[in-house]
Protein backbone atom coordinates (compact mmCIF):
# COMPACT_ATOMS: atom_id res chain seq x y z
CA UNK A 1 0.00 0.00 0.00
CA UNK A 2 2.61 2.35 1.00
CA UNK A 3 4.58 1.61 -2.24
CA UNK A 4 1.28 2.40 -4.59
CA UNK A 5 1.07 5.33 -2.55
CA UNK A 6 4.69 6.80 -3.12
CA UNK A 7 4.19 5.60 -6.69
CA UNK A 8 0.85 7.83 -7.42
CA UNK A 9 2.72 10.71 -5.59
CA UNK A 10 5.71 10.53 -8.08
CA UNK A 11 3.36 10.29 -10.98
CA UNK A 12 1.46 13.24 -10.28
CA UNK A 13 4.42 14.79 -9.50
CA UNK A 14 6.38 14.31 -13.21
CA UNK A 15 3.04 15.62 -14.49
CA UNK A 16 3.26 18.55 -12.91
CA UNK A 17 6.82 18.95 -13.61
CA UNK A 18 5.86 18.48 -17.12
CA UNK A 19 2.95 20.33 -17.35
CA UNK A 20 5.37 23.53 -15.57
CA UNK A 21 8.28 23.13 -18.10
CA UNK A 22 5.29 23.48 -20.80
CA UNK A 23 4.06 26.80 -19.24
CA UNK A 24 7.85 27.76 -19.41
CA UNK A 25 8.91 26.93 -22.69
CA UNK A 26 5.82 26.71 -24.51
CA UNK A 27 6.79 23.26 -26.30
CA UNK A 28 3.55 21.06 -26.75
CA UNK A 29 5.93 18.02 -26.42
CA UNK A 30 5.64 18.65 -22.46
CA UNK A 31 2.16 19.20 -22.44
CA UNK A 32 1.31 16.09 -24.35
CA UNK A 33 3.44 14.00 -21.84
CA UNK A 34 2.20 15.57 -18.73
CA UNK A 35 -1.33 14.63 -19.65
CA UNK A 36 -0.98 11.28 -20.55
CA UNK A 37 1.37 10.67 -17.23
CA UNK A 38 -1.87 11.97 -15.60
CA UNK A 39 -4.14 10.20 -17.38
CA UNK A 40 -2.99 7.05 -16.86
CA UNK A 41 -2.03 7.62 -12.91
CA UNK A 42 -5.69 8.60 -12.36
CA UNK A 43 -6.80 5.42 -14.30
CA UNK A 44 -4.72 3.34 -12.45
CA UNK A 45 -5.54 4.60 -9.05
CA UNK A 46 -9.19 4.78 -10.32
CA UNK A 47 -8.81 0.58 -10.36
CA UNK A 48 -6.82 0.09 -7.48
CA UNK A 49 -9.80 1.99 -5.70
CA UNK A 50 -12.41 -0.06 -7.57
CA UNK A 51 -10.61 -3.16 -6.14
CA UNK A 52 -10.54 -2.06 -2.86
CA UNK A 53 -14.07 -1.13 -2.83
CA UNK A 54 -14.89 -4.66 -4.13
CA UNK A 55 -12.70 -6.23 -1.61
CA UNK A 56 -14.63 -4.68 0.97
CA UNK A 57 -18.26 -5.88 -0.41
CA UNK A 58 -17.39 -9.07 -0.74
Amino acid sequence: MLLFRWLVFFLLLSAGVSFAFYATTGQARFKRWGIIVLKWTLLAAAGFFLVLVLERIA
